[in-house]
């Protein structure tokens, strides 16, 4: 497949056998069983990898599944509003507030605008961009939308927790506890920790739309989950 080939299908239950490993793809599989085809990523050392999803990249077919899902699953925390983390969660944000009927969702933000606050920021990295390190924003006007509401953290993926973590600390600074987290992508288990050394409850809040796993490179060079 061309790399701009992934994520633009919903193909009906079984349409892929993994029995003998993944070699071009990862099909992720949804609640129903319909699957979505994600590119795997080879890791620096080699041997293993990992399934990718770039949501702003995926047809509005694809987007349009995970959303629906994604807001389906979140429904019964009965959510005031959404907060959806930069840059590719916004995406999934928006599309998840209006599935749960919201009028608008509460996007955060690495680019400081002028009337901003540092008080209202934290540190901010991620997987993808690890040698960049930004800080996360939430608009002080804002705020009245977060206080006293049952909030929902969103990001498309949930990896190495990084992300989310800082979320959780800028809701904690602005006297907010999300109710839950949630996330299309739930890769790997490597979040977990992170967010458990936060607090313990944490990991129990997530929800993801489907879990992809980290993989390893058999002898016959396919991909097999570790």
């Amino acid at each position: 497949m061309q790399p701009h080939e992934f994520w633009q299908d919903v193909f009906p239950p079984k349409s892929f056998d993994t029995r003998s490993g993944y070699r071009d793809f990862f099909p992720a599989t949804l609640d129903d069983g319909r699957q979505i085809q994600l590119p795997i990523r080879q890791l620096s050392d080699g041997k293993h990898a990992l399934a990718s999803l770039i949501i702003n990249q995926a047809s509005f077919a694809v987007e349009e599944a995970l959303a629906t899902e994604l807001a389906l699953r979140l429904a019964p925390f009965n959510p005031d509003v959404i907060a959806g983390l930069p840059t590719l969660g916004l995406t999934l944000a928006s599309a998840v507030a209006r599935k749960l009927g919201h009028a608008r969702y509460v996007p955060l933000g690495t680019s400081r605008k002028f009337w901003y606050v540092d008080d209202l920021s934290v540190p901010l990295s991620s997987i993808t961009t690890p040698d960049q390190t930004k800080r996360l924003y939430v608009d002080p006007r804002m705020l009245p939308l977060l206080e006293g509401k049952r909030v929902v953290l969103v990001d498309d993926v949930i990896s190495s927790g990084t992300s989310i973590v800082a979320g959780l600390t800028l809701m904690q600074t602005c006297g907010v506890e999300p109710v839950a987290i949630g996330a299309a992508m739930l890769q790997t288990e490597r979040w977990r920790q992170p967010l458990a050394d936060l607090a313990p409850h944490w990991p129990d809040r997530v929800v993801g739309v489907f879990r992809t796993p980290l993989l390893t490179k058999e002898a016959d060079g396919a991909w097999r989950a570790a």
